[in-house]
């Protein structure tokens, strides 16, 4: 009969044995939210607020009698697992997909998306936009306008870098919808730079995503880039 050897463990000692037993890498960027069991994430959540509570009082920063700060660690274990960071402890949104009735092969433009994540170096904001654009076929499966938005607002909200959040989001897209080419482009502000280090408020990141026709035909290309162009101007 298998021994329970869990008991006395804590909630994250408990989720990091499942993912660990089954031989799941998790990083800051991975959704581990098939690895959670039922109460997993209140504990977590009483967990991080002790964590950061022993932060604070590492800053000598007295929340017994500062009325500021004497319910911080309480809302910042909050906003981590169920706002900035919910792409790692939740599923995927539902997105219904239906068949491409019409055959619809052109191109498709979806955005700005505003996006807000975190680097993973820093934890500092990242704040920006991103397009999408798909070029479907007869075989794709298309999913609502709305859901793109979803997808992208739960990918980047994890601890990540840019360069690996647009991948994954193209990914996902690509799995979900089978298309001739997707186009993926995100701008966005990285407050590692402007609130620290060099403090320049005037640097963007802008990553790019060709796949499929995209990368291949250079006027589809120029075509969705002029495109976004009239939407940035």
């Amino acid at each position: 009969m298998p021994v329970d050897t869990s008991r006395g463990l804590t909630a994250s000692a408990r989720i990091r044995r499942r993912l660990e037993d089954a031989g799941q890498r998790y990083f800051a960027n991975d959704n581990i939210s098939s690895f959670l069991e039922e109460g997993d994430l209140e504990a977590l959540q009483g967990e991080i607020e002790c964590a950061v509570d022993r932060l604070l009082d590492c800053m000598v920063i007295d929340t017994s009698r500062d009325h500021n700060t004497r319910d911080t660690a309480q809302r910042v274990a909050r906003m981590y697992l169920n706002e900035v960071f919910s792409g790692r402890y939740v599923d995927a949104p539902e997105a219904t997909e239906f068949p491409n009735a019409e055959s619809l092969n052109e191109l498709m433009i979806v955005g700005p998306i505003t996006v807000r994540s975190a680097c993973s170096h820093h934890l500092c904001p990242i704040m920006g936009r991103i397009w999408i654009g798909i070029l479907p076929n007869a075989s794709s499966n298309l999913i609502g306008l709305s859901k793109y938005a979803r997808l992208t607002n739960w990918i980047m909200c994890r601890p990540q870098i840019q360069e690996e959040a647009v991948v994954q989001l193209a990914d996902k897209l690509e799995n979900m919808i089978t298309p001739d080419g997707i186009a993926i482009v995100m701008e966005a502000d990285h407050f590692c730079m402007h609130w620290r280090g060099i403090k320049d408020e005037n640097s963007q990141m802008i990553s790019s995503i060709m796949r499929g026709q995209f990368l291949e035909d250079a006027s589809l290309r120029r075509e969705f880039l002029a495109l976004i162009r009239l939407r940035q101007a």
